[in-house]
């Protein structure tokens, strides 16, 4: 398969192993803004109780995107185009409109919190420049190779990560106990700390296909979304709410350095980096595609790759706000969760996948109009329901108005 094909993956093709959709999810989830999620909880709440909201909102928000992974296998396509089916083209083009401009921010914020680290350990604050540049190519040449050189490498990466991780669960482990009694100032009220945690599990529902579609079997590529976000995160947002606390903020390099990491430290969060890269890249080529069919694998892939390493000098003041960030992603992705979640779950009507390539077949306007006013009033629960916490009734807002409206619609 190329790198960036919208087309269905033959059955005969679907050969990658459920270990190698596990590592991808585990190699794009053991990274810096995992620690900056779980340090971003402090100092409002304190290590206990970041704990707590992070083991809650890791499961709930990796649960539905893993519930979403059957629809790779059972269709072959990638989650750009399946989600034709679910909202027609039009609102289909405006989710991969969505997903490429935020994969900018993800690459961007991610090649400098990488460089960062490098610079700290080798060569100094002057060659942080050439550390985004270097790791930014790097990501980029790996996803123009194909699907297969991404499995390799993250064959490679992902021990090395373990290893290192180790070595930062160590080091957390041994500061001081003052670090745990800590009280939390509860500048953020609980719920909306539980809704940070499950919009960054969340932020990955847009590739809900786009991977497992390699996988034949249906059970299989389930659990293994589902505990490659799952482990990883309940291993590093931790580790992230103690550091973030010995550190005295979500800085990654700050934290590398208060648990004097060096080297380790910054082995793993460059790795973490690219690994997390290949896929934010690899999404956005199909996004880009999608909106441009004609656009050619290798173009898209090394213009989206250059386009955020160039991006990565302006991002590092993003990391002051990650919290809100989250929330904003949290309030756009969790109403599209309960629309997929409707459609694809709930409703069991099959799917032409022929139609799926078809402008005027059947899910050419489709439901698109459901959708959209479905999504709206997502959107709004999301944000009017912060007291209580947004992502259960975002979900379930949106998801009921989908199916009422596209009910009717039918």
């Amino acid at each position: 398969m190329q790198a960036a094909d919208l087309g269905p993956v033959p059955a005969e093709a679907r050969t990658q192993s459920p270990l190698d959709l596990f590592l991808i999810f585990v190699g794009a989830n053991i990274v810096a803004t995992t620690l900056v999620t779980g340090a971003s909880l402090v100092p409002a709440f304190s290590v206990t109780e970041s704990f707590v909201l992070i083991a809650l909102g890791t499961v709930v928000g990796s649960a539905l995107v893993a519930a979403l992974a059957p629809v790779g296998p059972r269709l072959g396509v990638p989650s750009v185009v399946a989600m034709r089916a679910a909202v027609g083209f039009p609102g289909a083009t405006a989710l991969a409109a969505l997903l490429y401009l935020t994969n900018f921010a993800w690459i961007a914020l991610n090649n400098v919190i990488a460089a960062s680290a490098c610079a700290r350990v080798w060569g100094g604050p002057a060659t942080e420049k050439a550390w985004t540049i270097g790791l930014g190519l790097l990501a980029t040449a790996v996803v123009a190779a194909g699907p297969r050189a991404v499995g390799y490498a993250d064959r490679v990466a992902v021990p090395l990560m373990t290893v290192t991780g180790v070595v930062f669960a160590w080091r957390a482990a041994g500061l001081p106990a003052d670090v745990w009694r800590v009280a939390g100032t509860h500048t953020m009220p609980w719920w909306r700390g539980l809704d940070v945690v499950v919009a960054y599990q969340v932020s990955w529902i847009l590739m809900f296909a786009d991977y497992s579609r390699y996988t034949a079997s249906v059970r299989r590529g389930v659990v293994a979304v589902f505990l490659g976000l799952t482990l990883s995160s309940l291993w590093f947002m931790p580790l992230g709410a103690l550091a973030g606390r010995a550190a005295g903020g979500p800085d990654p390099g700050a934290m590398v350095d208060a648990l004097h990491l060096g080297i380790a430290g910054a082995l793993l969060i460059a790795l973490g980096t690219i690994t997390t890269n290949f896929v934010n890249i690899y999404l956005s080529a199909l996004a880009w595609k999608s909106l441009i069919p004609r656009a050619s694998d290798a173009a898209s892939v090394w213009s989206i790759g250059i386009v955020g390493t160039a991006l990565s000098l302006s991002s590092r003041s993003w990391l002051d706000r990650y919290a809100d960030l989250m929330i904003v992603l949290g309030g756009l992705l969790v109403p599209v969760g309960g629309i997929l979640l409707a459609r694809f779950v709930l409703e069991r009507r099959p799917v032409d996948v022929a139609a799926l390539y078809d402008r005027s077949g059947p899910y050419g306007r489709g439901r698109f109009a459901a959708a959209a006013l479905a999504w709206t009033l997502g959107t709004i629960t999301y944000f009017a329901a912060e007291r209580i916490g947004g992502t259960l009734p975002a979900l379930v807002v949106a998801g009921a108005a989908y199916r009422m409206l596209a009910t009717r619609a039918t």
